[in-house]
Order: C-alpha cells, then structure tokens, then sequence
C-alpha cells in the first residue's frame, strides 16, 4: 500500500515544482545565467529504502546541506549532491577559472548559500500553498559518505521513520547536475502532512 495517493503525490509534486521555479529565478540572479530545475519526482521511502535506491547509485563523496524546520510537523531537509558535481556548482556560482583548490575555499560557504536558497524556496511554496507556517535552522554543510548518510538518516528516527525523496536535475551554464532532496519525517510528521495536502485538495475548485 503507498503511504500517498496518487492525487496527493501529484499535489505534492505540484508544490514542489513551484519551489523548483523559485529557487532557479533566484539562482539565476546569482550566476547571471539562465538556471534550471526539472519537475521533482516525488517518492516516500522507509530510510533503509534510501540507502538501496539513492545512496548505492555511486561510491562517491556526498556534499550535504541540512536545514531543520518546524511548524504543523517537524523534519529535517537535507539537499544531496556528489562532492564532484558540488564543486562544478561552486565554479559556477563564483563565476570564475578558478583551480580546484582554489574552489574549495568557497565550497562550504557557496553551498550553503545554494541549499538555502532551494530549502527556503520549496519550504516556502509548501507553506503558501498549504496555508501554514514553516521555521527552520540555518543550513548547515557537510562532506560525507554515503554509509555516513545512510547512518544519518537511520539514526534521525530508526528504520521505520519516512523519508520523503525529490529527485531534481540543476541545470547550470549547460552543466547537467543530478541531486536529491530529501526530507526526514517521523510516522506521526508524515500523517500531519498529508491531512494538509488533502485539506489543500479539498479547498481547490
């Protein structure tokens, strides 16, 4: 049986999608060139799900940028994306001919300013569109493992906790980057936020 309907993930997706379009505008100003960010696609996963589905896809390196919100219901956001594709990011973002070495020096503060610039803008479509309020922490950024990730997020909440999947394509200056946004959600968390997502259904015309 799935956690949401097929007419509550499409509304979900909907949201996020509008998140999706915040974020690029905003993200383009910065780079000073068109940015893009595909529909999301949406999956609710047990965290152990994760591990099998995200996090085996490469052996590589995790650039990680968290936010914990709250609200209605509580999680934790983390934005993924492979160290390699992060410091692509990063060039971007600075806009210069920079050397890898060089680039490192900004990485951590580059990445957090592209995470809260995503987080804020999908977590603030959410709350306008479900007519709530959101507060979150300042993002936070690690480089991490995908066992270290998978170890994160079983020990957010235990294996039984729902983690909430956005699969987004970035597009930079033609630079085709794959990332993850994932949500943390405990059982009790993931109820509430679906009663709002059919309350929200049940308001359109």
């Amino acid at each position: 049986m799935s956690v949401l309907s097929e007419i509550e993930a499409d509304a979900l997706t909907e949201i996020f999608n509008v998140g999706a379009g915040r974020a690029a505008l905003s993200l383009s100003e910065i780079v000073g060139d068109e940015v893009r960010l595909s529909v999301p696609s949406v999956d609710v996963l047990k965290a152990h799900e994760v591990n099998a589905r995200v996090l085996s896809l490469t052996q590589a390196r995790f650039a990680t940028v968290g936010q914990v919100f709250d609200g209605p219901f509580q999680a934790e956001a983390v934005l993924l994306f492979t160290e390699d594709h992060a410091l692509e990011i990063v060039r971007d973002m600075m806009g210069s001919q920079m050397s890898i070495e060089q680039l490192a020096e900004f990485e951590q503060e580059a990445m957090c300013e592209l995470g809260n610039i995503i987080l804020n803008a999908c977590l603030s479509a959410m709350a306008d569109m479900l007519n709530i309020t959101l507060n979150s922490t300042l993002p936070s950024y690690t480089v991490s493992s995908s066992d270290e990730i998978s170890q994160r997020l079983i020990g957010s909440g235990g294996e039984e906790n729902y983690i909430l999947v956005l699969h987004i394509d970035l597009i930079i200056e033609k630079h085709h980057t794959q990332g993850h946004l994932i949500f943390l959600l405990s059982s009790s968390s993931l109820n509430k936020l679906v009663s709002h997502i059919q309350r929200y259904l049940n308001n359109i015309p």
